[in-house]
């Protein structure tokens, strides 16, 4: 039997980060938590671009446009979404995740989903690193570890 166990380092790799800037507060502060984690695990700053979208419902198709440039090893996507008094919330989730889900798969990248879907403000504030982890953080590990999964699958 054999076992696949991705290590997390990426002195390597080559980043991708497709931000929202609807509740820059929050995604301000996931785009922080990613980039800190990235380079903590060995990614070099000049290995890692950002673009910003005005919202969470832009970001599959800047991920799809960046992924399609054949710089990137994987893309990281940052947004916050949070319920209001109407059904635009659901609507809006529920298109960029199919979206970015979509992109990840039709492409064979891996795609990280740091899009925050929130009842409220403080909720995206807790997972934004406010008071407990950083969801952009997490990501970033989440895809060095994938990428050295992928790597050792293709081997």
């Amino acid at each position: 039997m054999t076992t696949f166990n991705g290590k997390i380092g990426g002195n390597e790799f080559k980043v991708g980060i497709v931000v929202a800037r609807f509740n820059a507060f929050v995604t301000q502060q996931l785009l922080a938590g990613a980039q800190a984690s990235l380079e903590q695990h060995g990614v070099n700053a000049k290995d890692i671009d950002v673009a910003w979208v005005p919202g969470a419902f832009e970001i599959p198709l800047t991920v799809q446009k960046m992924i399609a440039t054949k710089r990137y090893d994987g893309v990281i996507a940052l947004g916050a979404v949070i319920r209001g008094a109407t059904a635009h919330f659901d609507y809006v989730c529920s298109g960029v995740t199919t979206g970015v889900m979509t992109v990840s798969l039709a492409t064979d990248t891996p795609v990280m989903f740091g899009i925050l879907t929130t009842d409220t403000i403080e909720q995206a504030m807790d997972r934004a690193g406010f008071k407990s982890g950083n969801k952009g953080a997490d990501c970033a590990v989440s895809l060095l570890e994938t990428l050295d999964v992928q790597r050792s699958l293709e081997a």
